[in-house]
């Protein structure tokens, strides 16, 4: 049984995915917001560049974790097209997944990604991927891409895709970051004050907004 987080939230928290993960350190990212709060984030993150929650499921290192790790919260990342793709295939994997981690006592958290710069039209059919899964199994939906998607819609800048139109620069990991903070304690980000290299006061102010907004009025599906 995993060992239960004091105070508000959980307290220590296993990270599966891929680059979209551990581009910018988003673990520690969103553990050095924590500590703004006055909340404190134990993280481990399990990572392979491409992977698949499938892939990771087969390769057998993450199920090991979440067996052993006495884990608050398990936020999984899916390869970051599948939920477009193939939902079904992204639902199976998500569902073998929630089964282990609730059979060790902790809850699973959804971190929902962006579309590509070049598709933001496949961003509706993310959305639905997770919002679907995350309402079958009462899984907690960190809607990152909702707030990628409202924030390029409504700003100028600073850029979230890099170069490659896929990964996040650092402004795309802090709003994911914020968001995925909210999801972990239930409470919005906004507030939770650290320097980041690259980002401004008035930028990380409105990423943090968005953030906050998203994870309030988060997207239903089909919206």
């Amino acid at each position: 049984m995993a060992k239960k987080s004091r105070g508000h939230g959980p307290t220590k928290v296993l990270f599966i995915g891929n680059s979209f993960t551990a581009r910018n350190d988003l673990p520690g990212l969103i553990a050095r917001l924590a500590g703004a709060l006055g909340r404190q984030l134990e993280h481990r993150l399990i990572h392979a560049g491409g992977a698949s929650l499938r892939a990771h499921w087969n390769a057998g290192r993450a199920t090991e974790a979440i067996r052993d790790g006495g884990y608050d919260a398990v936020v999984l990342q899916e390869q970051s097209t599948l939920p477009a793709k193939n939902a079904s295939r992204m639902h199976e994997n998500v569902r073998l997944f929630d089964g282990a981690i609730r059979a060790a006592g902790a809850r699973t958290v959804l971190y929902m990604t962006w579309a590509r710069q070049n598709a933001p039209d496949s961003q509706q059919a993310i959305t639905d991927a997770y919002a679907a899964i995350g309402k079958e199994l009462g899984a907690t939906v960190a809607p990152a891409g909702v707030a990628w998607q409202r924030f390029l819609r409504d700003n100028d800048g600073p850029a979230l895709h890099d170069r490659d139109q896929s990964h996040p620069t650092v402004a795309g990991s802090y709003l994911a970051a914020c968001v995925i903070l909210a999801a972990l304690f239930q409470e919005s980000p906004v507030g939770a004050e650290v320097d980041v290299p690259g980002l401004s006061a008035g930028e990380r102010a409105a990423l943090q907004a968005a953030a906050g907004q998203a994870w309030a009025e988060p997207a239903s599906e089909g919206s």
